[in-house]
């Protein structure tokens, strides 16, 4: 019953709100920390990207977006995603309702290869596409394949982004999921972008896999490192 109640419309439309309305929160009452300063700036005229960021240490993200740049955003049609769809989409980001998956039998399941698709569209039409390196259910911090691939057939650069709260509350489970806390200094970091060219092999992609793999990791420390400082 419980079960049944969690998934019922009305109650993820409240869910989702309540979300979007506690981040927001988070971020009115902290401090916030870009880094490079003036990221965009310098990359108003090379948008659209596809944008890298880790699953559960994402919550934040709808606050990396200027308010004149359209961002869509790759979320699961699961009943968590749905929530998190609205959420989203409250916080003024566009949709792609589809998810990866680590084996071939579960992408049409999970509507992977029509959010392929659909995000190609979105960035010919030039939006930002931002969506989770990692697959889940884990390992946590390993990027996928297909979000190389999406980079490659689009043409677009990959971009690392990571942002972190000072306070946060670090769930057991595979993703590692951080629950941002109020009363933080946010710390929002952008790495270096990855180009992918269109002819790459598959032992290039594997490289490119691997680098972004790295690049993230990087970026995420020092998101936290900032956060935790205090320092602008």
């Amino acid at each position: 019953m419980l079960k049944k109640l969690g998934k019922h419309p009305l109650v993820m439309k409240l869910v989702g709100n309540a979300m979007a309305y506690y981040l927001l929160f988070v971020r009115k009452s902290s401090k916030f920390t870009l880094d490079p300063p003036n990221f965009y700036e310098d990359h108003e005229d090379t948008v659209p990207y596809v944008v890298s960021m880790w699953h559960g240490q994402h919550f934040m993200m709808p606050f990396a977006r200027p308010k004149d740049w359209d961002v869509r955003v790759m979320i699961s049609r699961s009943a968590d995603g749905e929530m998190q769809a609205i959420c989203a989409s409250k916080l003024g980001l566009g949709l792609i309702r589809a998810a990866g998956a680590q084996r071939a039998s579960q992408i049409s399941k999970r509507g992977g290869m029509r959010g392929f698709i659909e995000a190609l569209r979105a960035l010919k039409e030039g939006g930002n596409v931002a969506m989770t390196a990692d697959v889940p259910k884990g390992p946590s911090r390993k990027a996928g394949k297909g979000i190389v691939q999406l980079a490659k057939h689009s043409g677009r650069p990959l971009m690392p982004v990571a942002i972190a709260t000072s306070r946060h509350y670090d769930l057991d489970t595979w993703d590692k999921a951080s629950i941002n806390l109020p009363f933080s200094h946010i710390a929002l970091c952008f790495g270096e972008p990855i180009p992918v060219p269109a002819d790459a092999s598959d032992e290039q992609l594997e490289e490119i896999r691997q680098l972004l793999e790295t690049r993230m990791n990087e970026t995420t420390d020092k998101a936290y490192a900032i956060a935790k400082s205090g320092k602008k």
